[in-house]
């Protein structure tokens, strides 16, 4: 028959291993449940996807608002949208009105959005010199609109005057969508955005900038192919005004352009070196080609690039090229731009 001590080092052990086994299960609910808690609060999704537009209405509960956006795939748990939105107080802070989700938003993103009436207002940002292709193509990428139909109404969308269409001109709208930062609201559509990026333009472009052009001799459509021109081959500001005065220096002596930035406009995508063959492409936008302007824009250029053209630089350069790290180095006779085209190479 076993001793009293010996029963009590038995039990001893005993309360130590359920001590040590309950001590690592609790960690271990601990550590599953803080995974499952992180991954429910994050996005569905690492792309945005298709908006999805929910109408909080006046009095509805935050309850019925999770339902609603887990229906609609915004997020994964109506559970823990609740927990984070009672963490934020959202139900005393909640406002009506139409508000535009998408999966790439975490739970803590939409219920901040919920909280402070943060709309249906997605905005979406045109960097300078993007082409109607280019524009297509990123409202595509975002799921924010349809590429065709973009481009197909900026073919023939010209509200004023100076948008006149040309023969042999891809878009007549191209040039006059201002790159800029616009709100999309949820009655968005490929020709409302494109309307509105064409009226900004015509704002942006003021009397006095057409003022400025005409004592140039520059109408508004002159004006804008040259500064999509200079948008197109300048990297750096420095040399914005000086190649606009390149190019006006050789309109006023007939000779053709020789503008780069045209041919790749021609290819559809911008080829680090062109070759000759490039260069004998049949089209009204060759500039090696045909002299004087192309038939229209060949990028929407921003308005450092309109003021280099306004402003350009009194000079006698009538050649331009570009280093391996886009600077410009110019020259008043070939034999010299002959030198500085093989320096740039070397």
């Amino acid at each position: 028959m076993m001793g009293d001590s010996m029963l009590t080092l038995y039990f001893a052990k005993d309360k130590k291993k359920i001590f040590v086994y309950g001590g690592v299960l609790a960690v271990v609910v601990l550590f599953i449940s803080a995974c499952i808690g992180f991954f429910l609060t994050q996005p569905v999704s690492s792309v945005p996807g298709k908006p999805v537009v929910i109408t909080v209405k006046t009095g509805m509960t935050s309850d019925r608002i999770a339902e609603l956006l887990y229906q609609q795939g915004v997020i994964r748990s109506v559970k823990v949208f609740q927990t984070v939105a009672r963490m934020h107080g959202m139900e005393s802070s909640l406002q009506a009105g139409d508000y535009a989700f998408t999966q790439d938003m975490p739970v803590a993103k939409i219920v901040d959005m919920l909280s402070t009436g943060e709309t249906s207002y997605l905005q979406i940002t045109i960097p300078e010199g993007y082409t109607i292709d280019q524009i297509a193509q990123l409202l595509s990428e975002k799921s924010y609109g349809n590429a065709a139909k973009f481009k197909e109404a900026a073919r023939k969308y010209a509200p004023y005057d100076y948008m006149a269409p040309q023969q042999s001109e891809v878009y007549v709208a191209e040039g006059y969508a201002f790159p800029d930062t616009y709100s999309i609201g949820i009655d968005f559509n490929e020709e409302k955005l494109l309307s509105t990026m064409v009226a900004h333009f015509n704002e942006k472009v003021t009397p006095e900038i057409r003022q400025m052009a005409e004592a140039k001799g520059l109408s508004v459509r002159q004006l804008i192919i040259l500064a999509s021109l200079v948008e197109k081959e300048a990297k750096f500001a420095k040399d914005r005004p000086i190649i606009a005065g390149v190019f006006l220096n050789r309109l006023k002596q007939g000779m053709p352009l020789q503008s780069c930035a045209t041919i790749q406009y021609i290819l559809g995508y911008p080829k680090a070196e062109l070759s000759v063959k490039d260069t004998e492409l049949e089209s009204p936008y060759n500039t090696y080609q045909h002299a004087g302007l192309p038939p229209g824009p060949i990028a929407n250029p921003g308005m450092a690039a309109i003021q280099a053209v306004i402003n350009s630089t009194p000079t006698e350069y009538l050649y331009f090229v570009a280093d391996k790290n886009g600077e410009h180095h110019f020259s008043k006779t070939y034999e010299e731009h002959l030198a500085w085209i093989d320096k740039v190479s070397n």
